[in-house]
């Protein structure tokens, strides 16, 4: 860490977790997982008001975009971030009013309205993944391609046990 306040404030982090009877290899893992995390979702945050959108429209934009094309319902949507179907349906009614993504009823289930990401939606989309790239290519910058390999194979590793554990 080439930052001596941010390196501070995670040694100091990891001894107070040690000390209160942490692992000291364990908290200096997740203290720096959250401590990076941070960071990069403050970054996230002033880029996507940026852009003209919150975190919670995003979490939209990018459920679409990774569905390949194919709509979501608004209770997929709300499942997806964790809200409940009205919030959702406020969301969706503000990002409709901006273009971002349609509703139409579901041919198939007359009772049931598909969202689908738009053109200007999926730009959106695109420009904030080019963006943050940019950030999170210089976060990595100090690491090695294979160093990066590791590092991802290693968080994988970690993910999957996070999966398995329910």
């Amino acid at each position: 860490m080439s930052n001596p306040g941010v390196r501070a404030e995670y040694q100091q982090a990891v001894s107070a977790y040690v000390a209160a009877g942490g692992d000291e290899s364990v908290q200096q893992v997740i203290t720096a997982i959250y401590q990076l995390t941070k960071k990069l979702d403050q970054w996230y945050d002033r880029q996507l008001a940026d852009l003209g959108i919150t975190h919670g429209d995003w979490s939209v934009l990018a459920y679409l975009a990774k569905q390949e094309d194919a709509p979501a319902t608004p209770s997929a949507l709300a499942d997806a971030a964790g809200l409940a179907a009205s919030s959702m349906t406020s969301r969706l009614d503000r990002m409709c009013a901006m273009g971002l993504v349609t509703r139409e009823p579901d041919v198939t289930k007359r009772t049931r309205v598909l969202v689908r990401l738009t053109d200007a939606g999926w730009d959106i989309f695109a420009q904030a993944v080019r963006e943050a790239n940019v950030v999170e290519s210089d976060t990595l910058a100090a690491l090695t391609t294979a160093q990066r390999a590791d590092l991802a194979a290693l968080l994988e590793l970690v993910i999957s046990g996070l999966d398995a554990s329910g």
